[in-house]
């Protein structure tokens, strides 16, 4: 998977925008952010729960990691792009982007589906 493919899969989230933090792009809803990419789009990061975090971590083999300090412990997880699959990161995105939308705005896109 590349930054291409990750920037992509964000933006197919009802209602994201790109915009810029501290040097590189981060995607949102309605503001908050749910996901964002490395300066040199090598790695992406995912605003998931400490469960979802945990569940997808596991023996720590895998693509993913929790991010280094306080936002490791808030969820916070990092992808590594050239590891991992798309669909897999598809599945993770809407969770990340369910963990940051207004209620409102998952409703509406669940009764979408």
């Amino acid at each position: 998977m590349k930054a291409d493919d990750f920037r992509r899969i964000a933006l197919g989230m009802p209602e994201a925008q790109e915009r810029e933090h501290m040097g590189h792009p981060d995607f949102r809803v309605e503001g908050k952010i749910f996901a964002s990419l490395s300066e040199d789009e090598g790695s992406g990061v995912l605003k998931l729960t400490l469960d979802q975090q945990e569940k997808l971590i596991g023996d720590g083999t895998g693509p993913f990691e929790a991010m280094a300090g306080a936002w490791g412990m808030r969820g916070w997880t990092r992808v590594v792009l050239g590891k991992a699959r798309k669909d897999r990161v598809e599945r993770l995105m809407r969770m990340a982007w369910e963990n940051a939308a207004p209620r409102r705005l998952r409703e509406s896109a669940a009764g979408g589906e």
